[in-house]
């Protein structure tokens, strides 16, 4: 079609201008312009180009095109109405080349054809935001009044204690409070748990309100506006602030849980002799005191029953738990006796016995897991089994006149009754004939026979006996004698009377006997353990044990050697004070034998001969005359003669076995005076012959002839 007749076609069917619409069809001609270009699409070679057919409207794509969700989109589609068009448009126009009319076909644009409308979603977008903002300005502004309208006012869902005080000022909150409780803090109050039920009196709770800080709590304004607008519908109670006598209170319910508190029973098995019975399992419960008193402060100005809170002490065994161990487990335990095989015999148990030392616990399945009580297996077959036991025995010296052999440790024989409970609860799980093996342990001994072999003990090395001692003193020094003997001293260690027997009180079978406390003879418990470490000492001495520590008496006491005696001294409670201590520096280890009679007490020490000891006693020197000490009437007191004090010395000369001194070492010792001891007589009696007549003078003078006893000693432990 020639440009020509394209022209005459085109201007038949265009409508007739008018000035008015002589714009809107420029602004259509200039939003054609910006429409995209028809790209060209390739011929394929031999085709020939058919001119496209001309029409009046616009061709309609085959898929109508989805409108864009984009504002810009939008924007850039819908045309500005009224605006005039851009000459720079058409001078673009003008420069573009004119291209053949059947190389292009030429189809008028939809946009060029009409404005293209908004989009529905937009519209609708606008539409909802427009209503959500004009119905939140109008609940902003509701919400604004509200605020104005309730300030200074208790919220208006207020309840305290039943009592409405919503909308109202403080004052008026407060006066309708008071009219509301304060008659009911008059009156007595009723508290319930667990369908008991009992009042307390008004003067015993002594319940006070605080209105003012209850109106505190109440007056609490919320900006939250939902709660605002619930309040308008529902009521908010408020706790009432109240104090009362606590002490009153737990003590009411304390005896009100008296009648609530339930104890708890676990499900059990009991026998009556060889009859099992069932004890069905009762939940507990029992009732919070210190929780009821806050319940009871708190609700008696609401003038209604208060519900106390209460603790349920639930039970893990079930009823048909209890039944099922009852019907298996336990009249299976007991339909027969079980033997048990013992060392050396047999032993019946009867069903009687066996329901005794059964017990259960409630299983995680609401059952019973029965097991035997070792305590009570013990009980039941200590005796009985005790026989086909026996005591381990300690390897030990026997010493003879010369020699000192060892006799061997033998091993003990114990029941196992942990062992023997599991062996019996499988029994019993058995019907018919059945039986149960009694578990034993074989203890060692603590000394075996090997260790002291190894010890290298088999003559006396040293020894020495004293004797002279009084009756009562004589009693301790056998009681000291027999924790003694048997000590063995290893090489290198030291041994400590003290440690080695602890406390000497009469708990320990010590008895009061004479001591010297402050150069003064009086009597203690364990007097005369002092003859037992000079005798101990002695032998150390004459072993060639090293002195580590001993100390002499304060006076010199003639049935001991001079310069070559010790005392020891404890506390009350055994905390040493004076000791004796010797070292074994040998190779072998060295064994104390002990030896009393009624009138001596000799010690022994056994190990390995090395040395010859001996004691040379030098002359008394250095005289001090006793003091005289008069002590008044009516205080403890024992004359006693007065003994010059002096010096002494004592050399200890140490050779080998053939002679040569090895060693010489000198003690001086110094014996203080022992003091001349006078009681005072007692005073001279008032001459009373002017009140003869009187009688009660009389009295007295018969008290003041009475002579008064003397107060017993009480002196410290054995020096």
């Amino acid at each position: 079609m020639s440009e020509s007749e394209r022209d005459a076609l085109s201007s038949e069917n265009e409508p007739e201008v008018t000035p008015e619409s002589s714009s809107s069809a420029e602004s259509t001609d200039s939003a054609a312009s910006e429409a995209p270009e028809v790209s060209e699409s390739a011929e394929e070679p031999g085709e020939s180009s058919k001119e496209p057919e001309v029409s009046n409207q616009p061709d309609e794509p085959d898929e109508p095109a989805e409108p864009d969700d984009s504002d810009e989109a939008d924007e850039a589609a819908e045309p500005d109405d009224g605006a005039e068009p851009d000459d720079s448009d058409e001078a673009d126009e003008a420069d573009e080349p004119e291209e053949s009319s059947a190389e292009e076909p030429i189809t008028e644009s939809p946009a060029a054809a009409e404005p293209a409308a908004e989009s529905p979603r937009r519209l609708m977008r606008r539409r909802v935001v427009t209503i959500v903002a004009a119905i939140a300005g109008v609940f902003g502004a509701l919400y604004a009044l509200d605020l104005l309208v309730s300030a200074g006012e208790i919220p208006r869902d207020v309840t305290v204690a039943g009592v409405a005080i919503g909308g109202l000022d403080r004052t008026a909150a407060e006066k309708e409070l008071r009219s509301g409780i304060e008659p009911r803090l008059a009156k007595q109050a009723r508290i319930t748990a667990a369908g008991a039920d009992a009042v307390i009196d008004p003067d015993t709770a002594r319940i006070a309100v605080d209105f003012d800080a209850t109106l505190d709590d109440a007056g609490k304004t919320t900006f939250n506006p939902w709660r605002r607008l619930v309040a308008f519908f529902t009521d908010r109670p408020v706790a009432v602030v109240a104090r009362g006598d606590d002490g009153a209170l737990t003590s009411e319910l304390g005896k009100f849980a008296e009648r609530v508190d339930r104890p708890r029973v676990e499900g059990d098995i009991e026998f009556d002799g060889a009859r099992p019975r069932a004890v069905e399992p009762v939940p507990g419960r029992n009732l919070d005191v210190s929780a009821g008193v806050a319940a009871v402060i708190a609700g008696w100005a609401t003038g209604e029953t208060i519900d106390l809170p209460i603790d349920d002490l639930p039970v893990k065994a079930t009823t048909e738990g209890v039944r099922a161990t009852l019907a298996g487990f336990a009249e299976t335990a007991v339909s027969g006796p079980v033997t048990l095989e013992a060392h050396g015999r047999d032993l019946r148990m009867a069903p009687e016995s066996i329901g005794r030392v059964l017990t259960f616990t409630p299983a995680v399945d609401g059952g019973l897991t029965p097991e035997v009580d070792v305590k009570r297996l013990r009980a039941e077959l200590g005796k009985r089994l005790a026989s086909t036991e026996s005591k381990g025995k300690n390897a030990r010296f026997a010493f003879g006149k010369k020699k000192a052999k060892v006799k061997p440790s033998v091993e003990g024989r114990e029941v196992k009754w942990q062992a023997t409970a599991g062996a019996l609860l499988a029994a019993v799980k058995q019907s018919g004939e059945r039986t149960a093996p009694v578990g034993y342990s074989r203890p060692a001994a603590k000394v075996t026979t090997a260790e002291l072999k190894k010890l290298g003990v088999s003559e006396v090395v040293g020894e020495f006996t004293t004797g002279g001692f009084a009756p009562d003193s004589g009693v301790n020094i056998r009681r000291v004698a027999e924790e003694v003997n048997g000590a063995i001293v290893k090489p290198g260690k030291t041994f400590s009377l003290n440690k080695l027997t602890g406390p000497r009180g009469l708990k320990q079978d010590y008895v009061a006997a004479a001591v010297i406390e402050n150069g003064e003879l009086t009597r203690a418990v364990g007097g005369g353990i002092s003859q037992f470490a000079t005798t101990l000492y002695n032998a150390a001495y004459f072993a060639a044990m090293v002195d580590v520590e001993h100390r002499e008496h304060s006076r010199y006491i003639s049935r001991y050697p001079l310069a070559r005696e010790a005392t020891v001294f404890q506390n009350p409670d055994g905390t040493s004070v004076i000791d004796l201590k010797f070292r074994n520096d040998s190779p072998t280890a060295v064994v104390i034998q002990t030896h009393w009679t009624p009138s001596n007490i000799t010690v022994r020490l056994w190990g390995t001969k090395r040395y010859k000891v001996e004691s040379k006693t030098g002359e008394r020197l250095g005289y001090t005359s006793a003091p005289t000490v008069t002590k008044p009437w009516g205080t403890s007191c024992t004359p006693q003669a007065g003994v010059a004090g002096y010096q002494a010395t004592d050399t200890r000369i140490i050779r080998d076995l053939d002679g040569k001194e090895i060693e010489r070492e000198k003690r001086t010792v110094t014996y203080r005076p022992q003091a001349e001891i006078k009681c005072a007589p007692p005073p001279e009696k008032p001459d009373d012959s002017d009140d003869d007549d009187d009688s009660e003078d009389s009295d007295d003078s018969d008290e003041s002839d009475k002579k008064p006893s003397e107060t017993p000693a009480t002196g410290k432990p054995s020096r």
